[in-house]
């Protein structure tokens, strides 16, 4: 009889060993831990909890200064906060509603759903973080929550991801079928390469460009902190795509390959227009047609991650800073604050 979340194992199912154990569709024990087929996953976590922080910690003194001084920040600046704020607020909400109420559910490797919900309390630490920002700089709560409604660029990224979340979601959704287990692969890649591996970094790069300059240098180290938990996200996404399709190669067709090139490609538009929405004018040095650059940049990174051609040939990357924050090592403390301090143990990393 097929397992699930809730049958106990009798003795005479005998042990779990490596070999039983599988991402999606196995009938093995969930309930047993060990022994790890899927060491990465069990390291992430590790990895996860070394790296745990709260927003409360950071000082946001100084951002509630230079927002008070009506002098601060010019309107494009305030315009930029706000905007990615507007964005940002629902965005780890509706990631944590995909990994609770779906992904968890079809991932039937305990290692993996080990990692899962310290992804999905990460997720519930950056709303939060959001939050204390927009309670930090009195902002008016109803504007910044409701901005996924009325907003267009920040709506349309959100009913791109809906009808992916509600593929998993859907409590009559299984897997099991090739049609259905390229569903999930679909929505996995969605979530793990799209939403989190660039929706989001329009707004990671303008938040931290305005802490390159001192300006909102809290709401910059948390952002950072955040940037490097959505980093382990994807790359442990990225991860558990790559072993479906080692599993199940039969799933990785020509024609479905060529859907998610197409996919990649709408959400680079989506996330452009976002680009710009947020910054309709020049500011600190970057402009919306950079942002074009760097999302086919980063789209090309997505790609090469889980076995696809680049979609587009010769982006560079206008943002090398970047590349250097998401490089931090120990020793290095880009905001001169505690981003590699307030650690419970391990060392701040970043895949």
């Amino acid at each position: 009889m097929p397992m699930n979340d809730y049958t106990i194992a009798s003795s005479s199912a005998g042990r779990i060993r490596v070999e039983d154990k599988r991402i999606i569709n196995c009938n093995a024990d969930v309930n047993q831990l060990v022994p790890f087929k899927y060491k990465w996953a069990w390291e992430k976590y590790i990895s996860a909890c070394a790296n745990h922080w709260m927003p409360q910690e950071v000082n946001m003194s100084a951002d509630i200064a230079l927002w008070k001084n009506p002098n601060g920040l010019t309107d494009d600046e305030r315009l930029m906060v706000k905007r990615n704020l507007g964005f940002f607020t629902t965005a780890d909400s509706l990631a944590a509603n995909n990994i609770v109420l779906g992904t968890y559910r079809h991932i039937t490797n305990p290692e993996c759903r080990q990692y899962l919900l310290r992804q999905a309390f990460e997720e519930a630490i950056h709303t939060h973080a959001y939050q204390y920002i927009v309670e930090s700089l009195g902002l008016d709560e109803g504007e910044i929550f409701n901005m996924y409604h009325e907003v267009s660029s920040i709506r349309e990224k959100d009913e791109f991801l809906l009808p992916f979340i509600d593929t998993l979601t859907n409590p009559n959704f299984k897997t099991g079928t090739p049609e259905t287990d390229r569903q999930l692969l679909r929505s996995l890649i969605v979530f793990a390469c799209i939403m989190e591996g660039l929706f989001f970094y329009v707004g990671f790069v303008q938040i931290l460009a305005l802490g390159r300059q001192n300006k909102m240098t809290g709401a910059a180290e948390q952002y950072q902190y955040i940037m490097r938990d959505e980093s382990m996200h994807l790359n442990f996404g990225v991860d558990v795509i790559n072993q479906i399709k080692l599993e199940n190669p039969h799933l990785w067709t020509p024609e479905f390959r060529e859907e998610i090139r197409g996919l990649m490609q709408q959400g680079v538009e989506l996330e452009y227009r976002y680009a710009e929405d947020t910054m309709p004018r020049g500011v600190l040095g970057m402009n919306a047609s950079m942002f074009k650059e760097y999302l086919r940049f980063i789209a090309n990174r997505r790609c090469q991650q889980i076995g696809l051609d680049v979609l587009y040939p010769g982006a560079g990357n206008p943002f090398p800073w970047m590349a250097e924050i998401i490089d931090l090592k120990k020793e290095k403390n880009f905001f001169e604050t505690r981003v590699t301090e307030y650690q419970t143990g391990g060392a701040l990393s970043w895949d």
